[in-house]
């Protein structure tokens, strides 16, 4: 049971992602879980995200660690630092913007707002279902997976 309730590495920027929307959608209570998510969009943890410095402080702490988990002394995989990189530049590609074009003049995002949308709705419903699945239902809030 401990191997699967134990968090992959892989859901820790979707956890980030997912508590973000969260509090946005907390801080506008009438708001849909799309505004919520589009509400996300240009905050200070996308741009930090998207850019990719959010994996490059998280890798550059992990290699200070020796490559070690700090809750567990257990050494990181290779495998699951390749991974981390592999989610690390889908995320990049994903988010990709370009300021000002975010909607059209009929208020209809462009392709490119639509991939990043698209993108954050599967992170938040794979959070989700990892939630549901490792027994921690009471962290599903915004009921994606429903």
């Amino acid at each position: 049971m401990l191997a699967k309730t134990k968090k992959p590495y892989v859901i820790y920027m979707a956890e980030v992602i997912y508590r973000e929307i969260v509090k946005i959608k907390k801080n506008n209570p009438n708001i849909s879980n799309i505004d919520a998510i589009e509400g996300f969009i240009g905050t200070p943890i996308y741009e930090n995200i998207s850019s990719g410095k959010f994996h490059d402080t998280w890798f550059q702490d992990l290699k200070n660690n020796k490559f070690t988990d700090k809750k567990t002394g257990e050494k990181i995989p290779d495998e699951t630092i390749k991974l981390l990189q592999i989610q690390k530049d889908i995320t990049v590609k994903q988010f990709i913007k370009y300021p000002k074009l975010y909607y059209t003049k009929s208020s209809f995002p462009l392709e490119i707002s639509q991939r990043a949308f698209d993108h954050l709705w599967r992170i938040c419903e794979s959070y989700e279902l990892w939630c549901k699945e490792a027994g921690r239902s009471e962290k599903i809030i915004l009921k994606i997976i429903d």
